[in-house]
């Protein structure tokens, strides 16, 4: 959607979280007078102080909030969708003519500026926030944005050409593009989210919009280690840059593995991953080096929480997919003996992780339930294999921190690795692992004052 378009429609932004309110104020810049309307779910009286105040300030706005917020489609011929709303809840109120965008779509076909995009199920934060230090190492003028960065549509009314945009992409922001980022970087290609698309085919589909646009002129770095991504590159016109397990040798020229701060073999794939995109900028060996060594790991991607009564913690709490949790207890070692798993149903296979738990030194698993929890214990007592974990179901985080301190001897570790979406229990993923951190320094704290 080109932004000359828009002046001339009747536009509605669909949803009024981060993503929304960053659509009405850029609106607002681009057409001070123009009626708009904003359609949520959420009641006025759920809004902030801050976002009832600036609505009230606006004279041409209209709102359509609570349970029928849905039902002011059908008055507007162009709706900016956050990426949240599924298109299958919206498509009923929908009349034929109505042009569904989001400002992902209107960032990459306005953007005047070069576009790095980063897709994946999982790592795609960590790759992201690794290109930026590393073009900003390099002395490029560079940007991150998107989910892991701010919201687009402001920041596009400020873009210029010599400017490059780091934009992690999620699937729910890649559906119904039509236009792919100059550079694409695909990570891997795991089942998630069959809770919002219809199946697992079509969640591939709106991956592959990453590189699906793509010209001759453009650049995709996929990982040739999925053969997934082998057959989608296949399609691609763009200039094919693999990066694999065997490709680590190349990594080790530039940093060796004990220098890198992130645990794992997923974890330096993304590292290799960011920098193949560094060198198309033709960033110093030295320069990329340095970016990699005083990189940080990104919160809840197997983030070291600390060493408390001798036992190593760790919070992975984005682990919402068994392949994370696979790779997680991969990157760790046998010195993990208690996971803490289990969350939100999305109709994803956990047979892969199963197999992991089987071949591990686990001593405890803890579930926190109600969610897979059952499911996957099911799964592996039917196996009736000897010497399994011992399996404890908790309804809170403070009951299962618990358990971990009493289950988990010094000099082992114990990590909170889900492998499942947060919402049985939580708001989301930060929100579990916040409070997974927040309690284990409690319970050390208070087990410090007891002895």
């Amino acid at each position: 959607m080109r932004l000359e378009g828009l002046e001339n429609k009747k536009i509605l932004i669909l949803g009024f979280g981060r993503e929304g309110t960053d659509n009405f104020l850029a609106l607002r810049k681009l057409f001070p007078k123009k009626s708009l309307a904003i359609a949520d779910k959420m009641e006025p009286k759920e809004l902030s102080k801050s976002t009832r105040k600036l609505l009230k300030l606006d004279k041409n706005i209209k709102l359509y909030l609570g349970k029928d917020y849905l039902r002011a489609l059908k008055n507007h011929d162009l709706i900016i969708k956050t990426p949240g709303i599924p298109l299958s809840t919206i498509r009923p109120f929908l009349k034929k003519r109505t042009r569904i965008t989001s400002q992902t779509e209107i960032f990459l076909e306005n953007c005047p500026g070069t576009i790095i995009g980063i897709t994946g199920t999982k790592g795609k934060g960590t790759t992201a926030s690794l290109i930026y230090q590393i073009l900003k190492k390099g002395g490029l003028k560079v940007h991150l944005i998107g989910n892991i960065g701010k919201p687009v549509f402001q920041t596009l009314l400020r873009a210029k050409p010599e400017e490059i945009f780091i934009h992690e992409l999620s699937s729910h922001q890649l559906q119904n593009l039509k236009k792919s980022p100059q550079i694409a970087v695909f990570l891997n290609l795991w089942p998630a989210h069959l809770d919002y698309f219809k199946n697992f085919q079509e969640y591939q589909r709106a991956k592959e919009n990453i590189a699906r646009y793509q010209t001759e002129k453009d650049f995709f770095v996929y990982n040739s280690d999925e053969s997934r991504l082998r057959e989608i590159v296949k399609k691609s016109k763009a200039k094919k840059i693999p990066f694999g397990i065997k490709k680590l040798k190349e990594l080790a020229k530039i940093i060796p593995q004990k220098e890198i701060p992130l645990k794992g073999k997923f974890n330096f794939l993304n590292v290799l991953a960011a920098v193949k995109a560094g060198k198309l900028f033709n960033v110093k060996v030295s320069k990329i080096r340095e970016a990699v060594k005083s990189f940080k790991a990104l919160p809840h991607r197997l983030e070291f929480v600390g060493k408390y009564r001798g036992i190593a913690f760790y919070n992975d709490s984005l682990a919402t997919v068994p392949q994370a949790t696979v790779a997680a207890l991969d990157g760790l070692g046998d010195k993990v003996k208690t996971l803490i798993l289990g969350g939100s149903d999305s109709r994803v296979d956990f047979s892969v992780l199963i197999k992991r738990i089987l071949k591990s030194d686990l001593k405890t698993l803890i579930f926190l339930s109600p969610g897979t929890g059952k499911q996957i214990w099911q799964k592996i007592t039917a196996l009736k294999k000897t010497k399994l974990p011992q399996a404890f179901f908790f309804s809170s985080m403070s009951e299962a921190v618990r358990k971990a301190f009493q289950s988990t001897g010094s000099g082992e570790i114990c990590l909170l690795s889900p492998a499942a979406p947060s919402f049985n229990l939580f708001q989301d993923y930060q929100e579990r692992g916040d409070l997974f951190k927040k309690l284990v320094k409690k319970y050390a704290s208070r087990a410090k004052k007891t002895s």
